[in-house]
């Protein structure tokens, strides 16, 4: 990611154990385009760490299962942050809403599974969380894309 950031002029700091936390923190809020990171078991304390840290706009968590979308939308929430969430087993009616709530700004956070990826079209966003990693290679760009 490194050297494909220095070819594309993009910004990129790794976050791995074994590292200053203080130092992470001062060049994410220095300003970073792509942190890639390896936390581990502690992911969600990583997540909820950032949104503490960085000043965003608006974010998108990718995760691959349904249920993770109804597990971290959950986690998320109990932590006070305003979530949108959508997923293939809701109606296409629902999830129209639900998106039109986060266009709206009423949310910060949305939440949801790789096929509605594809759709995403949002300029507010400012982070874009790959929660899992795809199981496909063109998934994470149509992830990534779209929003980032």
């Amino acid at each position: 990611m490194r050297a494909l950031g220095d070819y594309l002029g993009v910004k990129v700091h790794v976050c791995v154990g074994g590292t200053s936390v203080r130092e992470d923190q001062r060049i994410l809020l220095a300003g970073v385009h792509v942190v890639v990171g390896a936390p581990g078991q502690w992911k969600l304390e990583t997540v909820y760490d950032l949104y503490e840290t960085l000043a965003i706009t608006q974010s998108v968590i990718f995760v691959n299962t349904r249920q993770k979308v109804d597990w971290l939308t959950n986690k998320m929430r109990s932590r006070d942050h305003t979530v949108s969430a959508t997923h293939g087993d809701m109606d296409q009616n629902t999830r129209d809403i639900i998106m039109r709530e986060f266009l709206s700004g009423s949310s910060r956070v949305y939440i949801t599974t790789d096929p509605l990826a594809r759709g995403i079209d949002v300029q507010q966003v400012s982070l874009v969380i790959n929660y899992d990693l795809p199981t496909q290679p063109e998934t994470y760009l149509h992830r990534i894309g779209r929003n980032g």
